[in-house]
């Protein structure tokens, strides 16, 4: 037998998933939550000693169920992006809460400097000038937590994403390192010398030396001992380049869609950065054998979190999975829509201030409406996204390759293909992020080669769409003018 392992660190939880490489399957994994700590309004944080521990609990219990741990070959490791944490170089020990990514307490910030230096940000990182990347975060725990400022003033502060922290912590602090999908997220990043860029460093107040080393996705990064064995680490990517590669879109125009806490749209670009014009985000896809690939983005920041916010706020189910029956029990969302703009809107729209709205309420509107509106308005966003790219690109996309937890619901996808109006495509094996990572290790490692990723995905159902065209543009129509009232109101 010939394992690898993924840690898969997302945004509310953790999981280490155990991968076959023989049998091309995921053969076991194991989950913990993470809990989100909000301190005051706008500000998302986690316990980042928790992030570990949590990790630390997932792998050690999947390394238990294996009879042989001599057969893992590898651990690779994706994560939530943009997340920021600082740490002691010498210790290891957290220094503060992680900075989630959807935190908006650096928004003022952002919208200053978008004003001085919007342009000349975008143009090197292919990046728009927003809270959501991890530089502003920095920014704020160095001005603002005095034991961060004091270890930077030392050359003793570790300022990483999720994928950097982890690595350090799993090697014993022998390791520092990030990967070129992560450092294109920190909006520190040049996209064209593909390294940290001196300018950007000084505007946001960064010391250099406590940025980790850059290194290819599928680079062996260290060693975890557990039980005498030493485990490699290699390959590392943030969650969406993951669920990229684990889709098997490596060539120019392939696009995927990953639904989770937001909604995250891929369309590889190849071996060149266009940097957009109309509200993407260019970023890095991946890394492979000294090569760089590049991407468009679109990002939604509120996909998923809405459908829990249906579950766990106003209590219209038990499960998330529910909500596919519960939208079913009605032919038709009856004009309502639902703009869940919890933390401002993202691309192509930018709007930090957008907050969200529910609109054509009347007194026939049930909660089935309320939740069928909810989760078209993630099929509305995607469709956003691909009207965008597809401008951008200069082509038509033929296909959506989908993931992540809303991909399970059968009447989204089929919505998803009717609105935007092309194939979607979902692989018998939904987990792609922690696929994208199990492939990046078994390359580093030289147990696959590239083109054995586009062999190993399969396709276990293909929606497509109706040839009533008419009516899904009016109904895409209607969300345009729903998040028109988001963002002027």
């Amino acid at each position: 037998m010939s394992y690898v392992i993924a840690i898969d660190e997302g945004t509310t939880s953790t999981r280490a998933v155990l991968y076959d490489l023989k049998k091309n399957k995921i053969v076991a994994q194991k989950a913990s939550q993470i809990k989100q700590i909000y301190p005051c309004h706008g500000y998302v944080e986690e316990n980042a000693a928790e992030i570990y521990a949590e990790t630390l609990a997932s792998l050690v219990e999947i390394l238990e169920q294996c009879d042989d741990i001599a057969e893992v070959k590898g651990i690779g490791i994706t994560n939530q992006r943009e997340t920021v944490i600082a740490w002691d170089k010498k210790t290891g020990k957290p220094l503060y809460n992680a900075i989630i990514w959807q935190c908006r307490r650096t928004s003022d910030f952002m919208s200053e400097l978008s004003k001085t230096h919007g342009e000349l940000i975008h143009e090197k990182t292919g990046l728009v000038c927003d809270a959501y990347f991890s530089a502003s975060k920095m920014k704020w725990l160095l001005d603002n937590v005095p034991e961060v400022k004091a270890k930077s003033e030392k050359g003793e502060l570790c300022l990483g994403t999720v994928d950097s922290f982890l690595a350090y912590k799993l090697t014993g602090g022998k390791t520092f390192v990030t990967d070129v999908t992560n450092a294109s997220r920190t909006m520190l990043f040049n996209l064209e010398t593909c390294s940290w860029d001196d300018e950007l460093i000084e505007l946001f107040g960064v010391d250099k030396r406590s940025l980790p080393k850059v290194v290819s996705s599928d680079a062996l990064v260290g060693e975890f001992e557990y039980d005498g064995v030493k485990i490699p680490i290699c390959g590392m990517a943030g969650d969406q380049q993951a669920a990229l590669l684990g889709q098997g879109c490596l060539n120019v125009g392939d696009s995927k869609i990953t639904y989770g806490t937001g909604l995250f749209m891929l369309y590889n670009t190849g071996y060149k950065s266009i940097i957009s014009q109309k509200g993407l985000i260019t970023t890095v896809g991946y890394g492979i054998g000294g090569k760089v690939v590049y991407a468009f983005e679109g990002s939604v920041f509120n996909a998923g979190s809405a459908i829990q916010w249906l579950r766990d706020n106003l209590g219209f189910f038990g499960k998330s999975s529910d909500s596919e029956k519960l939208a079913c029990e009605v032919s038709s969302s009856g004009g309502v829509y639902v703009v869940p703009a919890f933390t401002g809107l993202g691309a192509p729209y930018w709007s930090p201030e957008a907050r969200g709205i529910i609109t054509g309420l009347s007194r026939s509107t049930t909660k089935s409406h309320v939740t069928r509106a909810t989760l078209e308005a993630m099929a509305y966003s995607a469709k956003d996204l691909v009207e965008v790219m597809e401008s951008e690109s200069g082509s038509k996309l033929s296909e959506l390759k989908c993931d992540g937890g809303a991909s399970a619901n059968d009447f989204l996808m089929k919505f998803q293909a009717n609105v935007v109006g092309v194939n979607v495509n979902r692989p018998k094996e939904k987990e792609s992020t922690a696929l994208g990572a199990a492939f990046l290790c078994a390359l580093g490692l030289g147990l696959i080669a590239e083109n054995d990723i586009l062999k190993l995905r399969e396709c276990e159902k293909l929606f497509t769409p109706e040839n009533d065209r008419k009516k899904y543009d009016e109904l895409y129509d209607g969300w345009k003018k729903a998040v028109g009232r988001c963002l002027y109101d």
